[in-house]
């Protein structure tokens, strides 16, 4: 059997994070299968759909670098389809009128089906009760557009949230009416996406739009990999894995029955191992804008440096672009608490240490190997640790107590940016 399966948004609003993972675990077990993910665009409700969210849509799965195959489809380009199937269920007696509406007549006995993720679940037709399919103003209603639509796309397995173990019921009632030798598909539902509270994720536990986390400076690819594993595991402790890894290891076995919670810290640390392992060329396109946006335009050599210095530290290209941004222009360097705190200790001492530096670093190559050879040079001459020396130095360059090594520090300022600044801390005009 060629497995086929879809991921049917809404565009009446963003593609919200849960959403996304839906899409996801369907992109990945077509590719595992070797079969075809499909999209399709369920735009019947004309007041609410539009363009815009249709567009947004396609941007944030094409980000998240999940490609689809076949045309798009779009549900309400088919309502002719939907009014026929309803109109045929009516003229073979398995539905009836009702005001106007057609609505199908659900039999009494069992409705069940072996959900891929929970196992075998269990209604009786008697508790579902005869549903509308289609309305007055003959628009279908939800459940009977899915199915046709379904049919018609052969899918093979529908995997979406356990938000709609409700509806699947009317839909094997649905699949039955209609008959035709058409086998029901595999239904597998997800577990919920939670926040840290435990409530189902909403605007007050933050961004759920996919969109917000790619302005917030996430990576793709680490957005990917969290999402991966928001109710599914590939076995083990792995959490880092690439694309293709993703694609080998997933199952509908790995799908856990309990809801996942969505850590805004843990995607923070993630995106941090992704910013780790991406060159400064990489990031740079993707950093520029975003200085651009903070009002400095620096030349590209001198902002791959500091990108390169700072990403391992950094948990956002946002992030990124602030950090670079200090290295770079003294608009941006402000003293922080704990720098501010760091000086109080000993102004007197914090002065000399920046004069004694300053004394030695004027005349030294300007290249990390020496800058770290002369200043650790200077400890020993003053018989003291070496961070005696990096910290004051650090401050006064970046207004705070924590950087890349002090000499990748002066380089990347570069020789005379690092010696005003340092004058200045001495001065007093900046930070201390």
């Amino acid at each position: 059997m060629s497995i086929r399966v879809r991921f049917a948004p809404s565009p009446t609003g963003y593609l919200h994070v849960g959403g996304a993972r839906t899409a996801l675990f369907n992109w990945l077990y077509a590719r595992h299968e070797g079969g075809k993910f499909l999209l399709r665009i369920e735009d019947t409700d004309k007041e609410r759909s539009s363009e815009e969210h249709t567009r947004v849509i396609l941007d944030g799965l094409t980000w998240l670098g999940l490609d689809w195959d076949e045309a798009l489809v779009f549900q309400g380009a088919r309502i002719k389809r939907h009014q026929e199937t309803a109109d045929k269920l009516l003229a073979e007696g398995k539905a009836y009128l009702d005001d106007g509406a057609i609505r199908l007549t659900v039999p009494p006995g069992e409705i069940a089906w072996d959900d891929a993720v929970h196992g075998r679940i269990s209604f009786q037709g008697a508790d579902i009760k005869d549903f509308v399919i289609l309305r007055s103003d003959r628009t279908p209603l939800y459940n009977l557009a899915v199915v046709v639509d379904d049919l018609d796309m052969q899918i093979t397995h529908v995997l979406r949230g356990d938000d709609h173990i409700s509806n699947t019921p009317k839909q094997i009632a649905l699949y039955r009416a209609l008959g035709g030798g058409a086998a029901l598909p595999v239904f597998g539902h997800v577990p919920m996406i939670n926040g840290p509270d435990g409530k189902k994720l909403s605007k007050r536990h933050g961004a759920t739009a996919v969109g917000d986390y790619q302005h917030m400076g996430i990576l793709p690819a680490a957005m990917r990999n969290f999402l991966a594993l928001l109710g599914w595991s590939p076995g083990g402790d792995r959490e880092i894995m690439t694309r293709e890894e993703m694609v080998r290891l997933f199952s509908f076995a790995g799908i856990q029955q309990k809801s996942a919670i969505f850590d805004m810290t843990k995607l923070e640390w993630m995106n941090g191992q992704y910013l780790s392992a991406t060159s400064a060329e990489e990031l740079y396109p993707l950093v520029a804008p975003q200085l651009a946006q903070l009002g400095l335009n620096g030349r590209k050599d001198a902002v791959l440096r500091a990108i390169a210095a700072v990403k391992t530290r950094s948990r956002t290209t946002l992030d990124v672009a602030k950090q670079v941004a200090v290295r770079l222009d003294t608009r941006f360097v402000q003293l922080d608490e704990k720098g501010a705190k760091e000086i109080a200790k000993d102004p007197a001492g914090y002065k000399a240490s920046l004069e004694a530096s300053l004394a030695v670093l004027r005349r030294v190559d300007w290249t990390p190997e020496t800058l770290e050879q002369h200043l650790r040079g200077l400890a020993e001459q003053r018989g003291v640790a070496a961070g005696k020396v990096f910290q004051p130095i650090r401050i006064a360059l970046t207004g705070g107590t924590v950087s890349e090594p002090v000499n990748e520090l002066l380089y990347v300022v570069g020789k005379e940016a690092a010696l005003k600044r340092l004058e200045s801390a001495i001065s007093g005009s900046i930070p201390g």
